[in-house]
């Protein structure tokens, strides 16, 4: 072989090395294939409705934590003397049957009336009630008044056909007790004023 076919064939060998890069033989779905991504990815804007959404549920849950701590429930948010430990029925009772009987438990140591619209009513004191040795063992006949009982400090009253009231009329309701210390005497009294829906 002379120089000169050899020389002839490293320049055909050269000539094959350098062709340019046909770029349409590449496939069309490997050049729309994104690129992978290169260290960090690229971080995506929140999605807004998604955070409003977030935001009401929170300020939702936070009104209804808020109400739940905050409601008065209960005797709570009355302003009732600390003598009267518990009352029936309550203050602006909406049900109240005709018959209802009208409770007030004092603290111990007091001593109360009742008035039921405007209606001073008597009262029977049954630590006072005399008992017949021939009736013993048998249940007290109480009369139709307000009945006071000094050993738990209550004052009942209900509506009887032999009462002062019979019943309670449809409609609203006023009832009061005065209460005062025994050892002070009616002269020291104080007194509350409640009202009720009869139905």
């Amino acid at each position: 072989m002379s120089d000169a076919d050899i020389e002839h064939d490293s320049q055909e060998e050269s000539t094959l090395d350098l062709e340019p890069f046909d770029d349409t033989s590449v496939d069309e779905t490997e050049a729309s294939q994104d690129p992978p991504p290169a260290g960090r990815s690229r971080r995506q804007a929140p999605d807004k409705g998604l955070l409003l959404a977030c935001l009401v549920i929170a300020c939702g849950l936070f009104a209804i934590i808020w109400g739940v701590t905050s409601a008065l429930t209960g005797d709570d948010g009355i302003d009732r003397p600390t003598a009267i430990e518990e009352l029936s029925p309550v203050e602006n009772a909406l049900q109240v049957f005709q018959q209802q009987q009208i409770r007030v438990n004092l603290q111990p140591g007091y001593e109360a009336y009742l008035i039921v619209d405007g209606i001073r009513l008597e009262t029977t004191n049954i630590g006072q009630v005399e008992v017949n040795p021939e009736n013993d063992g048998q249940q007290l006949s109480i009369p139709p008044t307000a009945v006071f009982d000094p050993g738990n400090a209550v004052i009942t009253f209900r509506p009887s056909d032999d009462a002062v009231i019979t019943s309670f009329s449809e409609g609203r309701h006023t009832a009061q007790v005065v209460f005062w210390r025994i050892e002070e005497g009616p002269g020291e009294a104080e007194s509350y004023r409640w009202s009720f829906e009869v139905v």
